[in-house]
This record gives C-alpha cells, structure tokens and sequence, in this order.
C-alpha cells in the first residue's frame, strides 16, 4: 500500500510499473447500506446514470445491457464540456456479489472488477482496474485513483439522497 500522503486514503496502487507489467489500481470504501442496496445503485442504468464519473461529469446511456457479453455505452459530459464516448462490454455478472467488464477505449484498455461484500452491518464495495502495460497508464492510473474516490463520494450521495455534486466543504 501506497503511504504517500497525497494519495486518497481509501485507495491505493499496486505495480512494479515497469516495462512489461501491468497496472492496477484499487479502490475499497465500506458503505453503511445494505449489499443489494449498493449493488441496485449500479444495475439500475437510471440511478447509475446519475452518480458514476467523478465530480461535475454527467452521463448519457445509449446501452446499458448488464449481463455477460452485454454492452454499456455511453456519453461522459465533463464539467469543461467535454465528451467522452465510452464502451464497455460485461463479462461476468453475479447478482449483488460480482460484476466484471472491459473498458475498451483507444488510450487505455483495462478490466475492472467490481464486488459487494457485506461487513457488520454495511457493504464494502471493492473496485479492481487492471490496465493493460501502456506507457501513459503510470499517470492515468493515479489520476484514476482519486477519480475513483471522488466516484465513492457520489455514490454515497445517491445513497443518502444527497446532490451526487454537493460541496461537502
């Protein structure tokens, strides 16, 4: 684990990062909601819709089909109104346990594994990015982590029936 204090507490990156290794990148937070309640946060294409990306970013689905070899695309509008195309194929999906899909983009392709543990009462949700050795990856994969956390704290906005955008300043 990373002890540099400038990386977000509840994250953390793993990698030789030399030639020919793989990144990865890891993101935990324990959220005090149950499992399925977390999970229907991603399965639901409406809810998600509202909260995935980091702050400011809005998203448009044109596909959202959660089951193996099923499609997720959609359009990331970021606060600088850029757009992002983004594609995403699914390839296991076990109900309020794991879900696992391909980001395929020209830049950077990684798998990412997500899973719902239930611990004393909440759900820690795990998020696991492995990148494929691209040289650029290195910074991505730190930008990510903190994009990452800003993801979690979105999440548990919609979790709260906060504003996924309020400044918690």
């Amino acid at each position: 684990m990373n002890e540099d204090s400038s990386e977000p507490k509840d994250s953390f990156i793993t990698s030789g990062m030399t030639h020919g290794e793989k990144i990865q990148v890891v993101s935990r937070r324990a959220f005090p909601f149950s499992r399925a309640e977390v999970y229907r946060a991603f399965a639901d294409p409406a809810r998600l819709a509202q909260w995935w990306g980091p702050n400011g970013f809005t998203n448009e689905f044109q596909v959202f089909d959660l089951q193996p070899g099923g499609r997720w695309e959609f359009t990331m509008h970021g606060p600088d109104n850029t757009h992002f195309e983004i594609r995403k194929v699914f390839v296991k999906v076990v109900p309020l346990e794991r879900i696992v899909f391909d980001h395929i983009q020209p830049m950077h392709t990684f798998r990412m594994i997500t899973t719902y543990e239930e611990h004393d009462g909440a759900t820690i949700l795990t998020w696991e990015m492995n990148f494929e050795s691209l040289t650029q990856n290195k910074d991505l994969g730190r930008f990510i982590a903190s994009a990452n956390e800003q993801n979690f704290d979105r999440l548990e906005a919609h979790l709260e029936g906060r504003p996924v955008d309020e400044d918690t300043d």
